[in-house]
């Protein structure tokens, strides 16, 4: 497929080709920063119950597995989507998905900031969680504008965005007051005060990037494939690497969405802090798990995805396994009626942190080296593919905070959370690493035969 080169103000669209052109550059660095603009602000509204959930459950009286219903129906809808999204950005284009998907979300969150019945909550908060599925049309969209030897890079620093997940929480914690102080008030005669005052804010800011992308973005578009088939384009799908890279995507942002949203809470429950502390504290895991994911982007151009995905899994086993340590120690009962205590462990609040920081910056690389595989084996198939293992990867965000607590519920151990995350990474290293012997085998059978021979070059483990 070829690329048509166009003044990037012209109109009508263009299909994407091996690479970009010079004159193109300044339109695909556009397409670069307002995409990840409007996906920060997504996923800022996408994720903003996980800190306003105290007020909200104050205010009407939530159980809590009421108020946890509320986080998970915004986390499902903004996952279920993501597959479709992609293969629609690769077929019109990303311009008109992202603009039509910021005035879409605005709707339900502005009519949420008159909720007030837990059903309607519930199926606003499902609304306002479409907000979700910009990911994947922005990895469609920046892969379709992007030279190859940058796409790493480049969509690293579009997935960057995650760090939309902690703006709910800054707010709080630079204006403590910003809840209290509102509330009761209505400005401009229709928006609420209080905990309503966030999505206020955040329909205004859904409009207003709407219309900067509307003037800003280049109008004639690129996508991946504006004339394949819906057959076509689901055909990558049979390949089992696909959902291998789903499996992967589940475990270094499935985790992240499910802890961005539980460490206030397991903060407050086990270390005895307030809401505010805990709320930075959070922050300190979402930051490298977001804004490291250029740097991964970066690791995967230069020394290739599969290498980082290595480095990925070995630390977040290594993370994970020293925070499912349960405090405490163990008693051995003698037989004379004695006892004594052994193997003592515990782990205090600053260690936690820090080890929950090594986890997010293993996250944040290894998210981008996801995707850095996508463009490379699917081309022409960005969206669907990049689709389908961004749905998998919110629906682990959708499914582990329940495992969470059900196996807190069964053990007694808060730790078992992250027990849950390292039976997770285990799993991906083992495939993962089957998946590369096998190749190896394939590719040069007496190599792999032979256990003194020199070990594989760069380029083999990045094939």
């Amino acid at each position: 497929m070829s690329t048509t080169t166009a003044d990037a103000q012209g109109a009508g669209p263009t299909s994407r080709g091996a690479d970009v052109s010079a004159g193109d550059k300044g339109g695909a660095n556009r397409v670069l920063w307002m995409s990840t603009i409007a996906f920060t602000l997504m996923f800022a509204v996408w994720l903003m119950f996980g800190i306003l959930g105290v007020p909200i459950q104050k205010e009407l009286k939530l159980t809590d597995p009421q108020l946890a219903w509320i986080s998970a129906v915004a986390v499902l809808n903004g996952s279920m989507w993501r597959l479709p999204a992609g293969m629609l950005t690769d077929r019109i284009g990303g311009r008109v998905v992202t603009i039509a998907m910021l005035l879409l979300t605005a709707i339900p969150c502005f009519f949420l900031t008159h909720a007030t019945t837990y059903g309607a909550l519930l199926v606003l908060a499902f609304l306002v969680g479409f907000a979700g599925n910009l990911f994947s049309v922005g990895i469609a969209w920046n892969s379709a504008w992007t030279s190859k030897e940058r796409q790493g890079f480049a969509l690293g620093v579009f997935g960057a965005g995650n760090v939309g997940a902690s703006v709910t929480k800054i707010l709080v914690i630079f204006v403590p007051t910003i809840i209290a102080a509102t509330a009761g008030h209505v400005y401009f005669g229709i928006f609420k005060g209080g905990w309503r005052i966030f999505p206020s804010i955040y329909t205004v800011a859904l409009v207003v990037v709407a219309i900067l992308t509307f003037v800003i973005v280049p109008r004639r578009d690129r996508m991946a494939g504006p004339g394949k088939s819906m057959r076509e384009m689901l055909e990558p799908l049979k390949q089992v690497r696909v959902w291998r890279f789903s499996l992967y995507y589940a475990a270094v942002f499935g985790a992240y969405v499910a802890l961005s949203a539980w460490l206030p809470k397991y903060y407050v429950d086990n270390f005895g802090i307030e809401l505010k502390t805990a709320a930075a504290l959070a922050t300190t895991f979402i930051f490298p798990a977001s804004l490291l994911r250029p740097v991964g982007g970066w690791f995967s151009d230069k020394f290739g995805a599969r290498r980082v995905m290595y480095w990925t899994f070995a630390t977040m086993l290594l993370t994970t396994g020293l925070l499912m340590m349960p405090n405490g120690h163990i008693v051995i009962a003698h037989p004379d009626g004695s006892e004594s205590s052994h193997l003592a462990y515990s782990i205090g609040l600053i260690p936690f942190a820090i080890i929950v920081f090594v986890l997010g910056c293993a996250m944040g690389v290894g998210k981008a080296a996801v995707y850095k595989h996508i463009p490379e084996y699917f081309p022409g198939n960005v969206g669907s593919v990049g689709g389908l293992v961004g749905m998998f990867g919110g629906l682990g965000g959708f499914v582990l905070p329940p495992l969470f607590a059900y196996t807190k519920q069964w053990s007694g151990f808060p730790t078992s959370t992250f027990f849950v995350l390292f039976l997770l990474t285990v799993a991906c290293m083992v495939w993962m690493h089957l998946t590369v012997v096998k190749m190896l085998h394939k590719e040069s059978p007496d190599l792999a035969r032979d256990i003194e021979a020199r070990t594989p070059s760069t380029a083999s483990l990045s094939a």
